[in-house]
């Protein structure tokens, strides 16, 4: 699965710590540090700013040869020309995404840690499963946590991992079964995203 686009660093951004026009700036640092994707992920924004910034950063991750998905909005990622789009459990049928996007997008879903979910979403098409939070979340502090084992279960996909992960906490659950680690405050509220990007990246094994 070393090839597989849905691997390594996966990281998420959170409009509260990239305002004030660092969302493009920030991004860039953690792509050259060795981010593989980026989900863009700003739901206070405006329908119109929301298209204008998921455009110029499908444009960046494709110069760094990365992925961009879109959290939440099969619209915006088919308006965006992103590489794929990220589910909840309550924000949309995989199914139906699939129909929109295409064989080749990416279709990521949060399973929290239910290898049940995991199985319906990848019977449905998904491209990946996430599971989490593993450590306490800065982002979501309220969800239910996941036991790493959850990583372990065979699926026919990647397992993405999420949930107050860092670079120190972050290998015993790529040894548990994580094909790529999502991250948010650890990368993004650090003083030198680059430098972070580049320790997570250092994680994964270089592909062959």
């Amino acid at each position: 699965m070393a090839d597989h686009p849905v691997r390594g660093l996966y990281a998420i951004t959170d409009p509260s710590l990239l305002a004030d026009g660092r969302l493009e700036t920030a991004v860039a640092a953690a792509l050259a540090g060795g981010a593989r994707l980026v989900q863009y992920r700003d739901k206070p924004a405006s329908a119109s700013r929301r298209l204008q910034r998921a455009t110029a950063l499908r444009r960046l991750c494709e110069a760094h040869g990365a992925r961009l998905l879109v959290n939440d909005d099969v619209a915006l990622a088919m308006d965006a020309g992103a590489h794929g789009v990220h589910l909840g459990q309550s924000d949309g049928d995989v199914r139906q995404a699939r129909a929109q996007l295409g064989a080749d997008a990416i279709i990521g879903v949060t399973c929290h840690a239910d290898p049940a979910l995991a199985q319906a979403a990848v019977a449905a098409g998904a491209s990946y499963v996430a599971f989490g939070r593993f450590f306490p979340s800065h982002t979501k502090p309220q969800a239910p946590s996941a036991p790493a084992s959850v990583l372990g279960h065979d699926l026919p996909v990647p397992k993405v991992a999420i949930g107050g992960i860092t670079p120190d906490n972050a290998r015993q659950l790529i040894r548990a079964g994580a094909s790529a680690l999502a991250v948010i405050h650890a990368l993004f509220a650090s003083d030198d995203i680059e430098a972070t990007a580049r320790r997570f990246a250092r994680l994964f094994p270089e592909d062959p």
